[in-house]
């Protein structure tokens, strides 16, 4: 890794332990834009991750469903949130499950966690175990978010992190490439952070990751970095610790 990740990572790095790191992912990018799975993007996402594994870094990895539903969006359109948020979950189990079939024709060990049973095609959630997968070298894919409606795949990635005791957080994105000091998409003048506290990001409203999720990485001092999908090999380079997107600290 850089000397710039080594220098985020050293104070939870377990001695003689190779990087761990929970990678969320963004469902939209699954479908290449439309609606479904796309198997020729998640080919290619599977194949970074493959690449940073064969490299000696430990990959946890929350996939979003926006690809097939946002509970949101649902709400809007006169759905009952909690039950909107449920469809959503089931649409992250379908992007692990096609995760997990590329990662393996990539000869990845890999397994499938949800925090809503479902005995035919995952694992339950359960720390202990996704750790020791980890340890084996094994990728492991938490889907169906927390299994509780209102919470977002961004504080669940969060979350899980914490839990399964990895030194960092990458938040990945699509058509956008870090933290920037105002939306990027309205305002041409934006200007991209190289690195912001949690707190300096909550305080003016930075709304690239949910607050939550800031809050939880800012109140137990674990580091996070956003950074965009789009580009040749950025999965990789960011799982590899590059310094790339934004550092957001403690």
């Amino acid at each position: 890794m850089t000397t710039d990740v080594q220098t985020q990572l050293a104070p939870t790095t377990t001695a003689g332990r190779p990087p761990r790191v929970l990678l969320k992912l963004s469902g939209e990018v699954f479908g290449g834009g439309k609606i479904g799975v796309d198997p020729d993007v998640v080919r290619g996402i599977a194949r970074q991750i493959a690449e940073a594994i064969r490299q000696g870094t430990q990959v946890a990895i929350v996939v979003g469903g926006g690809n097939f539903f946002r509970g949101a969006e649902l709400q809007q359109k006169g759905m009952e949130r909690s039950r909107a948020d449920y469809i959503g979950m089931l649409g992250t189990v379908m992007n692990c499950l096609a995760l997990q079939d590329f990662l393996e024709k990539e000869g990845i060990d890999t397994r499938v966690q949800t925090a809503i049973a479902m005995g035919q095609v995952a694992e339950p959630y359960i720390p202990r175990r996704a750790i020791r997968h980890l340890e084996k070298g094994r990728a492991v894919i938490f889907g169906a978010g927390a299994g509780m409606p209102y919470f977002s795949t961004d504080t669940v990635s969060a979350q899980r992190a914490l839990e399964c005791q990895c030194d960092m957080v990458l938040m990945s994105k699509s058509g956008v490439d870090g933290v920037y000091d105002s939306d990027p998409r309205s305002n041409p003048d934006a200007r991209k952070l190289d690195t912001v506290t949690y707190s300096d990001a909550l305080r003016r409203g930075l709304k690239v990751v949910d607050a939550a999720a800031f809050s939880l990485c800012m109140e137990n001092g674990l580091p996070m970095r956003v950074f965009g999908m789009e580009g040749e090999g950025n999965i990789t380079r960011a799982l590899l610790g590059e310094p790339m997107g934004t550092l957001v600290t403690a």
